[in-house]
């Protein structure tokens, strides 16, 4: 029984590590010519730790990262408007929220999943099941491969799901987003704190990494964007600190994307195959909970594995996962249009809000994104 995953991202990496502790014999198909991943620092929340202790790797991704224990919520000029705690939640689960380098991370995953399980260069351009129930996977070299499970690993403009499942349109938030990592000089009393501060049609974010290194985000809505394209100008609203960083942020460092999600995909398989992560279930980074989501698509697969078998498992984890993924996803959409929302009287009215809002609905949703589900 051989398997094939289509994508070597976080989803598709996490799968094969469950595949191979699973005994069940894998190839995972990327389409870059070398790994290389894109998008600077990334937050595994405590939900997705949980899953990368129960693959026992949880261990080597901690002293590569650093701990965020308070998430910080500012306007522009950084003055509070509301934070959480998530030390009660690391006292619980015995386990950190971890900002780490998308780079570091992946290191770690394709260690313990082995480059001998993976083809880079390879773009798939057709999928196809014959009357035998093998899947042929065409890709754009002109080489073909036959595999009698396949797994869509392969994001939010997934091949997999386009072939086996039909087209869904975007759905296009209307934001722009720069990332971007450096070595920046940040001071001792934003250790440990993931911040975001809010203004009138755009926001930034940053945290520590490791040592000096920052990772920061800085998001405005697409009309303003398209009025003038330049982030330096952008910024003006952004409080000293973080224009020094963005500033100072080499050219090359920086990423910048428009924000999309899925509609709401009802089944994530199909016979002998299934989509996993983003290519089932994309959302907008406005929980910080797109990887996580689809780590935890991989922990239920696997729990499944531990009593029936691989196609069963498929048929399975869709009806235990959706309720939780698409709640995240209606979540991060709505929270995105609040924090991008440009009136001055509205906003203002927002701020205010958020300062009143009380610590057990916050505590109740993260609550909510942390608990694994029970398979």
């Amino acid at each position: 029984m051989k398997v094939a995953i289509i994508g070597a991202g976080i989803a598709g990496l996490t799968m094969a590590i469950a595949l191979k502790k699973a005994n069940i014999s894998f190839v995972v198909y990327e389409s870059t010519a070398e790994l290389k991943p894109v998008g600077a620092g990334i937050a595994i929340a405590n939900n997705a730790m949980q899953v990368y202790r129960h693959f026992g790797i949880s261990d080597k991704l901690t002293p590569r990262g650093t701990r965020i224990s308070t998430v910080m919520l500012t306007d522009m000029n950084l003055n509070v408007l509301t934070q959480s705690d998530l030390i009660p939640f690391e006292k619980k689960y015995q386990l950190a929220n971890v900002a780490i380098h998308r780079s570091e991370l992946h290191k770690v995953l394709v260690d313990e999943v082995g480059m001998e399980h993976i083809v880079l260069n390879k773009r798939l351009e057709e999928l196809n099941q014959g009357d035998d129930g093998l899947y042929t996977l065409q890709f754009t070299d002109g080489t073909s491969a036959s595999y009698e499970y396949v797994i869509g690993a392969d994001g939010i403009r997934s091949k997999v799901r386009q072939a086996l499942y039909g087209e869904y349109a975007l759905r296009d938030a209307k934001q722009v987003c720069w990332r971007g990592v450096l070595d920046f000089e940040l001071s001792d009393k934003y250790n440990n704190i993931a911040l975001e501060g809010w203004g009138r049609g755009d926001r930034f974010g940053f945290v520590k990494l490791l040592d000096k290194q920052v990772y920061w985000y800085f998001l405005v809505n697409e009309d303003k964007y398209l009025q003038n394209k330049d982030l330096n100008t952008l910024i003006k609203d952004c409080c000293p600190l973080v224009k020094d960083m963005i500033i100072q942020t080499a050219e090359e460092e920086i990423f910048l994307n428009k924000i999309y999600d899925l509609p709401l995909i009802q089944e994530w398989s199909l016979g002998k195959s299934c989509l996993i992560g983003d290519a089932a279930h994309a959302t907008t980074p406005n929980l910080g909970q797109g990887a996580c989501q689809g780590i935890e698509d991989v922990y239920v697969i696997s729990k499944l594995l531990e009593k029936v078998s691989l196609e069963e498992a498929f048929q399975s984890f869709t009806a235990i996962r959706r309720k939780k993924a698409h709640g995240i996803v209606c979540e991060s959409w709505k929270l995105g249009q609040i924090a991008q929302l440009s009136n001055p009287i509205i906003t203002t009215a927002r701020n205010t809000a958020f300062k009143l809002l009380p610590s057990f609905l916050k505590d109740k949703q993260i609550k909510m994104m942390f608990e694994l589900q029970e398979v």
